[in-house]
């Protein structure tokens, strides 16, 4: 993650008041949050599903009495593979059931030889990582594996950038460079404990060599496949359900699943998946994977972008400097008002400010003669102060800071939008790439809208009201038009 470093403009300061270090600003972002929903859940997979394997893939969920219902079958689609109406369906009917028992989870990995291996259940490994072993060893175990006929049609590679061996980092600049890198040296730190400690000591389970592409390969699966309160320790791949794909169009907040009870006395817990929306007999049921998703976390957790704006977004790393002489105090202020050293802002295209964003900027810039309103005395209020203008000094201040960070932001592409759109126009661009262009032009637009914001403020300064001047109307020495008030003795 990239720190910049923004030095503001000299403060007024009293005689011997301490200089005021700038806020370090980091752009673009924190570290991905790792949840997610998918586009094309079962596209781009290197060559396409035969007929023959999903064929398999029917009779196995057959065996299974799952969707045998008569509503629903796994198909072929544009996007690779879907779930096909075989009748019309109202909003909110079942569309698919699938019973625990073809689950690959926490259950299943402890029932499994991995399980044994790793001392009983996942022998404290991360969630997902045993579920990703299960999930390599049952691909080594080939037609022995119970889950064969679903294994064999996953895709081999989705279009998410973590498989973008081949692509200049520069297509990939900026904030989804880093974060891309971030995931996929996080990947590699993980399949590097698992092959010395459970790999290497179990050769029966792993025949042949699992090399980290194949790791990446089992993260890449889980990451865009695993429904998005399925994580953690309940983290499970769901066959069958999983093929369901995503559309824009479909705007409900509701979830389309939930996991309930079937069987004598309801103890046998099954997912059941439902459409958000009418659908005629032969179309597609689609669902939305996740509304808050930016492009970036759509491009990397699922390889596909959306043209919404909405999904154009930018996250801003403000902290407080460990060298600022109030570090103390900022900080002391900042938790108070559950924030911290380290505060992370989404700022989406086209939207306001998030409410704490100015709030913050503001402490992190006072200095000089404003450093007053640090004082204990304020501590309880100081927030209340912060949520508007503090003084013409500090108000520049922050104005400038953030220009000048998104100025430098801008500066690191080494394309402008205009030529990001002319890319995307071209035939025949890589699905990876364009994605890339598409984020790459996203960030650059909201960049270019948070700095219109500063720059508008910065035209406003004059016309705004400070503290000093809202202080003297609250004691009553300044009209409402701004006029001091005297008194004759």
């Amino acid at each position: 993650m990239a720190t910049l470093h923004h030095h503001l403009l000299p403060l007024q300061r009293l005689p011997n008041s301490p200089r005021q270090p700038p806020p370090r600003l980091r752009l673009p972002t924190k570290p991905s949050r790792p949840h997610s929903r998918l586009l094309p859940r079962a596209a781009a997979s290197t060559a396409a599903t035969t007929v023959t394997a999903l064929e398999d893939f029917r009779r196995w969920l057959a065996s299974h009495s799952v969707g045998d219902g008569g509503k629903t079958f796994p198909a072929a689609v544009p996007e690779g593979l879907g779930l096909v109406a075989a009748r019309d369906l109202p909003r909110g009917e079942v569309v698919a059931e699938v019973p625990k028992k073809l689950w690959m989870d926490a259950d299943a990995v402890a029932a499994s030889d991995i399980g044994r291996a790793c001392g009983g259940g996942g022998g404290g490994l991360r969630p997902w990582v045993a579920v990703a072993l299960l999930l390599l060893s049952e691909v080594a175990r080939g037609a022995d594996s119970p889950w064969a006929p679903y294994l064999a049609i996953l895709p081999r590679q989705t279009d998410s950038t973590i498989f973008c061996a081949g692509l200049k980092k520069s297509s990939l600049r900026y904030k989804l460079l880093s974060t891309t890198v971030g995931v996929k040296e996080y990947v590699q730190s993980e399949f590097d404990s698992v092959q010395a400690e459970i790999i290497s000591r179990n050769k029966d389970l792993f025949p042949g060599s699992i090399t980290f592409d194949d790791f990446l390969w089992a993260f890449g699966i889980l990451r865009s496949r695993v429904f998005p309160e399925l994580r953690g320790d309940k983290l499970a791949l769901v066959p069958f359900a999983d093929l369901v794909n995503h559309s824009p169009d479909i705007t409900s907040e509701g979830s389309s699943w939930e996991i309930k009870g079937k069987g004598l006395f309801g103890r046998e817990p099954m997912f059941s998946l439902r459409t958000p929306v009418d659908v005629k007999s032969g179309q597609q049921i689609y669902i939305q994977y996740d509304l808050d998703k930016s492009n970036a976390e759509l491009a990397l957790d699922y390889g596909f972008v959306e043209s919404n704006p909405s999904r154009d977004s930018y996250t801003v790393t403000l902290e407080i400097s460990e060298s600022d002489p109030f570090y103390g105090d900022k900080l002391d202020i900042a938790e108070l008002n559950e924030l911290g050293e380290t505060a992370y802002f989404d700022i989406i295209l086209d939207e306001p400010l998030p409410p704490q964003m100015l709030p913050y900027l503001r402490l992190l810039c006072i200095g000089g003669t404003d450093a007053f309103i640090l004082e204990a005395l304020f501590r309880n209020s100081v927030w209340g102060h912060l949520e508007l203008p503090l003084s013409p000094d500090n108000e520049e201040s922050i104005c400038q800071v953030m220009r000048d960070a998104c100025k430098s932001a801008l500066a690191a592409y080494h394309t402008t939008i205009e030529e990001d759109e002319e890319l995307s126009e071209r035939e025949n661009l890589q699905p990876r790439l364009t994605i890339a262009i598409g984020v790459r032009a996203g960030e650059k637009k909201v960049l270019q809208h948070i700095d219109n914001i500063f720059k508008q403020r910065e035209q406003e300064l004059d016309g705004l009201e400070y503290y000093q001047e809202r202080r003297l109307k609250d004691l009553g020495l300044v009209s409402d038009n701004g006029e001091i008030i005297f008194w004759e003795s």
